[in-house]
């Protein structure tokens, strides 16, 4: 289903007649307090090489160094950070949020869908879009599809509703939704362009992680695929005018694709998992997009009924942005068994003049690889896990005596399900040479059941989990590392009771960002982890902080909230107890110097 306004807002126009323009109104809601007029077009050289100042993707760029090159911050005076302003996000779901910035304008996603667009200098709103639920009326007009609705007893899936990013090009911001759908929405007004139901949202599917832009094409990775039924996760490559869609990459090998034997005689309905819930990141050179997915399901072999390696779970994925071909890939954990997630983002650095990819999953192994060949370059194990040993040679994984799980069986694991490492993205800075990477430290003892294999079953199979302090943290929840590269030594360590709830951010100042589940937001030395500034924020730090400037003036801003079914918020409730925060209030603040 593809819907558009009937003024297309600078795009070329197909018929459109004014019945589709009513039925829209009915599918959409915007609030708009005022049209931006001063807006640039958002080329796709601007989004590789993006003006000082502007944090034009979700990382900063396509390459998700997480690094502002501003340094009107620095280590000096990181201590006079005062607040400038801040502004309440959308309450209805959890927020994750990594806002854009552009011309002065903050575009920050929200949850549900919420898409506002800020001055951001002054928190002022110019414009908000509100998706409102499909009704009866657009349903039976024949126009809509009853996929797009999503029933009150559909299966929740873990995270739906969360929006962790949206793209910017052209004059327009891309968003993909809890029910399977993306849309354009004009960034001058807030006002719906089109809306493309990508797949059934009753069969579980939906985004968690928003669109990225390469080489013209606007590329989003589904989630919601660990519910058994006649299809499988991908990756699709749409049209950023029209919304049609261009090419589908299935992230699971079929029966009959090559690496389909992998799963044994599994038939494709029991091939469940591989989501891609973590946006991509893009090498204009090589043309290349690289995406993670996740790990098969149910999590344990023994319960989904292959002891293969389940291709394409927990690997990286490259692919060309202009027809969905897979030129590589490269799977981190074969047969992946405990939930351990490989799916999380990848970073490119150029290293000795080798152009490599950098990416760790909850394991805390920190992989680098040849970005152009998928080619094994280096592994290195931080440390904290006792579930695998890794040869450092080959970067071959194998399980330990005893860490396959059995039914009914109790097994102490370390990390937990929370993994050392989750979505709270690393970052990199070219200052240092190091990356700077959010950690939680807990275990588990995990005892796992059976599911029922039929249609609508499967998921991530039952488990019971008791939490414990992982041995070497000292009782704290939370650390941030810092790993030289490409050596992976480690530079600092700093330690938090609570667990670290965002990515990290590095600047060009010498300074790491980052905030925790205890309200605490801190500024760190990057050469050596000295805590430099702190401040108490309204509940929970969460999402992805990002640092911009505006007429010559740099800015810190920090997003906060609650939700989207992390293991990590449920762990000091139960292992910090003395800990403890407001479960709504989700906002973004904003910090400079004084004037």
């Amino acid at each position: 289903m593809i819907i558009r306004t009937a003024k297309h807002l600078g795009y070329p126009v197909k018929r459109v007649h004014a019945i589709f323009f009513m039925l829209t109104c009915l599918l959409s809601a915007s609030f708009s307090v005022a049209q931006i007029e001063d807006f640039t077009y958002v080329t796709d050289q601007m989004l590789s090489n993006p003006p000082k100042g502007e944090w034009l993707s979700w990382r900063g760029t396509p390459a998700a160094w997480g690094f502002s090159p501003l340094d009107q911050i620095n280590n000096e005076n990181v201590d006079q950070l005062q607040l400038k302003w801040s502004f309440a996000l959308d309450n209805t779901g959890a927020i994750q949020a990594a806002p854009l910035i552009h011309d002065g304008v903050m575009f920050i996603p929200s949850a549900r869908g919420v898409i506002q667009a800020l001055d951001a200098v002054t928190g002022d709103l110019h414009w908000e879009y509100r998706p409102a639920p499909p009704t009866e009326e657009f349903i039976n007009s024949g126009a809509g599809n009853r996929a797009a609705v999503l029933p009150a007893d559909a299966f929740a899936g873990v995270g739906r509703g969360v929006q962790k990013n949206i793209a910017l090009y052209g004059e327009m911001i891309y968003a993909s939704t809890e029910t399977a759908s993306i849309r354009a929405i004009d960034a001058r007004s807030g006002l719906l362009v089109w809306e493309t139901q990508v797949a059934d949202p009753t069969l579980g599917y939906f985004y968690t992680a928003g669109p990225i832009i390469a080489n013209g094409t606007l590329i989003t990775g589904i989630n919601g695929c660990d519910r058994y039924k006649d299809d499988v996760c991908f990756i699709t490559g749409h049209d950023p005018e029209t919304g049609e869609e261009k090419w589908r990459t299935s992230t699971v090998a079929r029966p009959e694709d090559p690496g389909g034997d992998t799963w044994g005689d599994l038939p494709l309905r029991f091939r469940a998992g591989s989501d891609a819930w973590i946006a991509g990141s893009y090498d204009p050179h090589a043309n290349l997009i690289y995406w993670g997915t996740a790990q098969a399901k149910p999590w344990a072999r023994v319960v989904r009924g292959t002891d293969g390696d389940a291709l394409y779970t927990n690997s990286t994925l490259a692919l060309n942005p202009d027809n969905g071909e897979m030129l590589w890939y490269f799977q981190h954990i074969p047969g992946e068994t405990l939930d351990m997630d490989e799916v999380f983002e990848n970073i490119l650095i150029d290293i000795d003049g080798r152009k490599s990819l950098f990416k760790m999953g909850k394991l805390g192994i920190l992989w680098q690889l040849d970005r152009q060949t998928g080619e094994f370059i280096k592994a290195t194990d931080i440390g904290y896990q006792n579930i695998v040993n890794l040869d450092p040679i080959t970067g071959q994984i194998t399980y330990r005596d005893g860490m396959i799980p059995r039914i009914g069986e109790e097994l102490s694991m370390c990390p937990s399900t929370s993994g050392v490492k989750s979505w709270r993205a690393m970052a990199y800075s070219p200052k240092t040479s190091a990356m700077y990477i959010p950690i939680t430290l807990n275990c588990e003892l995990a005892t796992f059941g059976p599911t029922e294999r039929e249609l609508g079953g499967g998921g991530a199979g039952p488990v019971r989990r008791i939490n414990f302090h992982h041995p070497q943290s000292d009782g704290n929840l939370g650390e941030i590392l810092a790993l030289e590269i490409p050596s992976g030594e480690v530079k600092w360590r700093y330690r938090s009771r609570a667990p670290f709830n965002t990515a990290a951010l590095t600047t060009a100042g010498g300074l790491v960002f980052a905030g925790d589940w205890n309200r605490t937001m801190s500024a760190l030395d990057a050469d050596n982890g000295e805590l430099l500034w702190q401040v108490r924020l309204a509940t929970s730090n969460q999402g992805f902080p990002i640092s911009y400037s505006v007429n010559g003036k740099q800015y810190i801003a920090m997003p906060v909230g609650t939700g989207g079914a992390s293991w990590s918020g449920s762990l000091p409730r139960e292992l910090a107890p003395e800990l403890s925060r407001p479960r709504s209030g989700s906002s973004i603040y904003v910090f400079a110097l004084p004037d």
